[in-house]
């Protein structure tokens, strides 16, 4: 256990403030990291020994523990323990379809964009096939740099369907939010990934070294009607992102019996 780990959480939780204990707990360890107390790679001790320390539950320590892990801000090591995170590293389920921001509302961080470009025109042939439309439709693109806490997290480049959303200034914070202003909100989509390495440009806008490696995610998003109301392709850093996807096992199927 590193020498920072106690001291940093020796303080008792104050069993009186209406805010839960794992919350406090939680925001005792994000104070700590961001005072230099607890240190990149410091190790947490463990839960019985932090439930005896701070005279609480192994049910809330684990609690928040699994917040902060959530959020990046710990890192498990199977076998080994808990450490504080090198950097924000980010779990992202495949399984549900949600906005950046919303991503990351929900681990209790603040979301922003960089504008990168933003434009209208007709279609190419690439953004014709991808989105279904016809020759001659014209689309509307917003290109952003993604951030989270201020940490550029991914580059973004979306490709919308004028007829849903004919003025990509109308994007602010979030493209569902704006498109559910339009009345377009999307219900499902398909997503195709792989690892790439980034060239100097991506690099030099997510603060990485050229030929990083990070994760290429292609999103066609669809309404209700089953019409494409969004191409998206991103890049997200390698070194911050972990996408999660939960599996379903079936059971195995009945083996006939052998009457021979």
């Amino acid at each position: 256990m590193s020498d920072h780990a106690t001291p940093a959480l020796a303080l008792p939780l104050d069993e009186t403030n209406p805010t839960p204990l794992y919350l406090q707990l939680q925001q005792s360890i994000e104070d700590a990291v961001r005072k230099g107390s607890l240190k990149a790679d410091d190790a947490l001790p463990g839960e019985r020994d932090l439930a005896k320390q701070l005279g609480i539950s192994r049910v809330t320590v684990r609690k928040a523990i699994t917040g902060l892990v959530k959020k990046g801000v710990l890192v498990q090591r199977w076998g080994s323990g808990t450490f504080i995170a090198s950097q924000m590293r980010l779990e992202q389920p495949l399984s549900r379809l949600s906005s950046f921001t919303d991503d990351m509302s929900a681990r209790g961080l603040q979301s922003s964009a960089i504008l990168l470009n933003r434009s209208t025109g007709q279609a190419s042939p690439d953004e014709l096939m991808a989105l279904g439309l016809s020759p001659g439709e014209s689309v509307s693109r917003v290109n952003r740099l993604r951030m989270a806490n201020d940490i550029p997290m991914a580059i973004e480049h979306a490709v919308i369907p004028s007829r849903f959303l004919p003025d990509p200034s109308l994007v602010k914070q979030s493209l569902y939010a704006a498109l559910h202003e339009q009345g377009y909100m999307p219900t499902r989509a398909l997503q195709r990934l792989h690892a790439v390495l980034l060239n100097e440009e991506q690099a030099t806008l997510l603060h990485v070294p050229p030929q990083s490696p990070a994760l290429y995610i292609e999103r066609r998003s669809f309404t209700a009607t089953g019409e494409v109301v969004e191409f998206t392709s991103s890049y997200y850093r390698g070194d911050a992102y972990d996408f999660v996807a939960e599996l379903t096992i079936s059971p195995p199927e009945r083996m006939p019996h052998d009457d021979a």
